[in-house]
Order: C-alpha cells, then sequence, then structure tokens
C-alpha cells in the first residue's frame, strides 16, 4: 500500500480519538504551560460575579486553567485533566465545599474530595467508551475493517459517483464499532482512498490533485463527521457528552434513542454527501473501471476470511444486538464490556494488546477526569448559575426558536476550538441548563440534538474533527478549497439537521 499508507495510519495511531496527540513532540513554547496557570490566577483573583459563591468561582477558574490547557496542550490532554482534578482535590476547602458543608459535623473534606476526584472512573461512559475503543482494536488487529472497505469499493467503484458513495457506506458500516474517526476515517479509509487516487494518477500537491483524489478525499472525511452524528458509539465525544447528560440532567441516552432521534436528519446527508461534493468539487474522471480490479487484487492478496475475523464479526454482531435490543437486561457499558471478554477468550487480541493500546488507556484517563470536572462545576452551582442569567434574556421567545437558537450558537462557536473534547467539556454543560432553563424547550430532545451536532459540526474547519488535519495535509484539499467546502457543507448540515431534528426530537420525545 505505499509510503502513504504507513504515514495516515502512523498519524492515526499517534491522535487519541479527540485529536489529542500522545506522543507529545518535545519543544513546547513556555507560554503554552504559562498560559492555563495564568487564566486560573488572574480570573481567582477578580472578585466573585453577584450571586455566584467564592468557592464555585475558585473552582471555574481552576476549571478554565484546565480548558485553556486542552486547547494549548503543554502537556497530553490526559495529564492536564488529571492535574486539575488533583489541584481542585488538594484545595477542596476553598474550591469545591462550601463554609456550610464545611461547617457540618463528622463532614472529612479530604475524603470527600477524593471521592470526587475518582467518581468519574466508575461512570458508565467511560467503561462504554474504553470497551468501544477495544472493539475497535480487534478490527486493527484482524484487518476486518480494511476488507470490509475493499468489499464495498470493488463492488461500487465501477465511476466515480458510485466510488463516493462506496467510501461513504464503508464508513457508516465500521462507525458502530469504532469510536474514533480518527482510526475508522484516518486509519482505514484513507489510505484506501489515497491508493486509489494514486492509481489514477491524481498525484497530492499537483495539477492532477483533482482527477480523482480530491474528490474521494473531500468524501471521505464529510462522511465520517455525519457517521460521527449517526451512532452514539461512532465517536468518543458522543459517550463524553451523553455521559454528561446523564450527570446533570438524569436523562439516560441509550443507544436505540440516539439512533432514533438522529436517523431522520442525519442519513439524508450521508446520502447527500458523494452528489454533492460531485457537483460543487467535480472530479475530472468520471469513469474508473480499474478501481474494482484493483480492490479485487487487493483482496486476493488479503486471502480468505481468517478464523479471527469471523470470530470478530460475530462478536460485532452479538454486541450490536445487545447495544439495539438488550439495554433492559444489560448495560451498554456491560456489553461493551463482553465484547473484550470475548475477544480475550477467543484470541482475537491477547492482554498484551490492551496493555499496550495508549489510545485506549489514555481515553479512559482524560474521559473520567473530564465527567469529575463537569460534575463539579454542576456540584459547585456555577453551571446553573450562568445558565440562569442567559435563560433570563431568552423569556419571550417561543421554546422551539430558543432551542434553534441556542442550537445554532453551539454549532458555530465551534470554530473557535481545535479539540472536540474541550469543547464539549466547556460549553455543552452551559448550553444545556440554559435551555433547561427556559419554559416550554423539552429537554430530552434539546440534549439529544445538543449532543448529536459535535459530529457534523467537524466539518467546518481544517481542525474541527480529530481526522480532519490528515485530509487537510493529504495534498488534495487546497486550504481555500477545504474551507470554502467547510462552509458550505457546514451550512447545509445545520440547515438539514435543524430543519428535520428540531421537529422530529419534540415529536418523538414530547414537549
Amino acid at each position: 500500500m505505499g509510503t502513504e499508507i504507513s504515514t495516515a495510519i502512523l498519524s492515526a495511531k499517534q491522535a487519541s480519538p479527540s485529536g489529542e496527540s500522545i506522543e507529545r513532540q518535545s519543544g513546547n513554547p513556555a507560554w503554552k504551560a504559562l498560559a492555563p496557570l495564568a487564566a486560573t490566577v488572574v480570573l481567582a483573583i477578580l472578585p466573585a460575579p453577584a450571586g455566584l459563591p467564592h468557592h464555585a468561582w475558585y473552582f471555574f477558574s481552576i476549571f478554565v486553567g484546565v480548558i485553556v490547557g486542552l486547547v494549548l496542550e503543554p502537556l497530553p490532554g490526559a495529564g492536564i485533566a488529571v492535574i486539575g482534578i488533583t489541584l481542585i482535590a488538594v484545595l477542596e476547602r476553598f474550591a469545591l465545599f462550601s463554609p456550610q458543608q464545611l461547617s457540618e459535623p463528622g463532614f472529612r473534606p479530604a475524603s470527600a474530595a477524593l471521592n470526587w476526584a475518582l467518581s468519574g472512573y466508575s461512570n458508565p461512559t467511560v467503561w462504554l467508551i474504553f470497551g468501544a475503543f477495544l472493539l475497535a482494536l480487534g478490527y486493527e488487529r484482524t484487518g476486518l475493517g480494511q476488507r470490509i472497505a475493499l468489499v464495498i469499493v470493488k463492488r461500487m467503484g465501477k465511476n466515480t459517483l458510485l466510488l463516493g458513495y462506496g467510501v461513504t457506506l464503508a464508513d457508516t458500516l465500521l462507525a458502530p464499532f469504532i469510536p474514533s474517526p480518527t482510526a475508522r476515517s484516518g486509519g482505514i479509509i484513507y489510505p484506501i482512498a489515497n491508493d486509489l487516487a494514486l492509481d489514477y494518477g491524481s498525484k497530492p500537491n499537483d495539477v492532477s490533485s483533482r482527477r480523482v483524489g480530491s474528490y474521494v478525499m473531500w468524501v471521505a472525511i464529510a462522511t465520517t463527521c455525519v457517521t460521527s452524528s449517526l451512532f452514539l458509539t461512532g465517536a468518543s465525544f458522543n459517550l463524553l457528552a451523553a455521559g454528561f447528560v446523564e450527570r446533570l440532567s438524569q436523562i439516560e441516552v441509550h443507544w436505540t434513542d440516539w439512533f432514533m432521534t438522529a436517523a431522520p436528519a442525519v442519513v439524508p446527508l450521508l446520502l447527500l454527501i458523494p452528489l454533492l461534493t460531485y457537483w460543487l468539487y467535480p472530479p475530472e474522471v468520471k469513469q474508473c473501471p480499474e478501481v474494482t480490479a484493483w480492490a479485487a487484487a487487493q483482496l486476493e492478496k488479503a486471502g480468505p476470511l481468517t478464523r479471527r475475523e469471523i470470530i470478530l464479526a460475530v462478536i460485532v454482531v452479538l454486541s450490536l444486538v445487545l447495544w439495539v435490543v438488550g439495554g433492559a437486561y444489560v448495560s451498554a457499558a456491560t456489553v461493551a464490556l463482553i465484547a473484550v471478554s470475548l475477544m480475550l477468550l477467543s484470541g482475537v487480541v491477547t492482554w498484551s494488546d490492551i496493555a499496550g493500546h495508549k489510545r485506549a488507556w489514555t481515553t479512559f484517563a482524560w474521559l473520567g477526569a473530564l465527567i469529575a470536572l463537569s460534575d463539579g462545576l454542576n456540584r459547585v452551582g456555577f453551571i446553573k448559575w450562568f445558565a440562569d442569567g442567559i435563560a433570563t434574556h431568552m423569556h419571550g421567545l417561543s421554546p422551539r426558536l430558543a432551542m434553534t437558537i441556542l442550537l445554532v450558537v453551539f454549532f458555530v462557536a465551534h470554530y473557535l476550538f481545535a479539540s472536540v473534547d474541550a469543547y464539549t467539556t466547556a460549553l455543552l454543560p452551559v448550553i444545556l441548563f440554559t435551555g433547561a432553563a427556559i419554559p416550554g424547550i423539552p429537554v430530552k430532545p434539546f440534549a439529544l440534538l445538543l449532543c448529536m451536532e459535535l459530529g457534523i459540526m467537524g466539518i467546518i474547519t481544517p481542525f474541527a474533527d480529530a481526522a480532519s488535519p490528515i485530509y487537510a495535509n493529504s495534498g488534495y484539499l487546497p486550504a481555500k478549497d477545504y474551507w470554502r467546502l467547510g462552509t458550505i457543507f457546514g451550512a447545509i448540515y445545520l440547515i438539514v439537521f435543524l430543519s428535520i431534528g428540531v421537529p422530529w426530537g419534540s415529536l418523538l420525545w414530547g414537549r
């Protein structure tokens, strides 16, 4: 598959599902390390706003420092998050507990602070994501994901438009089981698309890039943003967001709830992507009969299905069935752990594979810390105070209009963020509580739609999604084209999503 494929896979492995680099390069500027500390100190010395307790303001100051650290990354994101919860646990008398709590007889702030700091790691969402990443490891170790993509390309690659639909279908089939756009699209779809382009003489950073490569590359990144919104398990940030919703609003987010709400608004986007790209960013080569022969040769080289691939396929189907219909008997996190146990028992993966899976363990570390931080922000009363303040300015608007405005704000504000996880942690709880404070807004559909926007908003910039930099630096999508297409597709995604999702979600879950 060539050097380009090795480079793409290496890029996917070095990036976490949130886009955070696991293996940091040396040479980070000193200001990146000082900026989080400076943000925390400056906010902490300012007077607390009216109506907000001092300990809540200090907690918020540390929280902002963590968010700045997650954006600038002087250290890996997991390290930043763990440092944040540790600092709050040490300063619990000033930043976590009110004077009333501290004065209660028998209250032990040190123990209570430690329980809070570790509470995120007992959250089922953390274990669901961890298990889902190990399930994705099975695809990587067995090669099943690449085989699925090649089979689809072989059957649908006779012309460029059908090839685009083949790329879309491949990503859609992989999305429920690989909760990382980087691993799914960057590690599986991108290498195949890159090799196809080169076979047609479509070279990166060359006038020939528009022959086939630019079209296929844009279809691939546009698709993975949409499939990330279609399935709860399509991206780790979905599960992070769902965990916040469950902790902050006591609304359980099930796999089927998510899919039923998303499908009517998201499936039309999947059907439109190859065709819209064909119109707006047309390939120079319209017919490509050699694609099927190339894919067939790659499949022949791979050989017949192996025992491990067959076992993994059975485990994947079982997991999906349990996620869809087994909610009354077994939790989603338990299903993920069942899948991991079966892979270990059958030899699909080994414990050494799991122990060495940096992305899974890093995700586990930062996710548990972020959930605790978000829960603490709610615990000290900051989120309610802030949301109530915004909600007062939206009274008088109809619930449908208020909900739509908040969803638009949440989507567009992502232009300022490169990390979906930092964005989710910083803004989703605030927007969620703001909507909940407005009379008449149906909280469950509003919460689900907020979470689902996280995927589709990844199309707007070359850094908005974890997989975006792979495609933006592929040599097939010049910056001016990426920004132009990102704006157009972002607008289309948002309009279609809101025009269908808001009325459908309200109808499905009631007002």
